[in-house]
């Protein structure tokens, strides 16, 4: 997975949908799940649902605004942890949500063939070799020409391993 779509903060929307406390559906609900739709986004839920923003006045309730989306349908990423002891001077619960990096295969070796080399210049002598004598006129419908381009890439490929090298990609490798 290359990347992790989450959209999070303080929405200050209050609505039903994801604070129980809250008796009313509000109109901006749509308009912001229309938005993380956009981006494959849906509303993630918490690990355990509690309030996110916390009232300093005694007249006031305690609220869900802070709110969490995250990819659609996924298995990893499907509910977040709310922290109310870590807001410290903020009035707002930290959100977080636990992401597995898993460890990616870097290439460290690639086929290359050396500029004004010997072996570029016959990579591309038998390449022109082979357009040249390549049989277009029997092009008739698309599964030839697919069949016809197959071939040709299958070609490229086979004369590339031919004359290109083996090299180590390290810091210092140039261009």
């Amino acid at each position: 997975m290359n990347d992790v779509p989450i959209m999070t903060g303080d929405f200050n929307i209050k609505d039903i949908s994801w604070d129980p406390d809250y008796p009313h559906h509000s109109h901006h609900n749509q308009a912001l799940f229309d938005i993380a739709d956009s981006f494959y986004l849906e509303l993630s839920r918490p690990t355990k649902q509690i309030h996110t923003r916390y009232s300093d006045n005694q007249w006031n309730s305690n609220l869900v605004i802070n709110l969490m989306f995250l990819r659609l349908k996924s298995l990893e990423y499907d509910n977040y942890t709310i922290y109310p002891d870590l807001r410290l001077t903020s009035d707002h619960a930290l959100l977080t949500v636990d992401i597995s990096i898993f460890k990616k295969q870097i290439q460290t070796r690639k086929y290359t063939l050396i500029k004004n080399n010997k072996e570029e210049n016959k990579f591309v002598n038998k390449l022109i070799e082979i357009i040249k004598e390549m049989n277009t006129a029997n092009i008739c419908n698309k599964f030839v020409l697919e069949q016809i381009i197959q071939d040709f890439a299958n070609i490229i490929e086979r004369i590339w391993y031919k004359h290109s090298k083996i090299i180590n990609i390290t810091k210092y490798l140039k261009k």
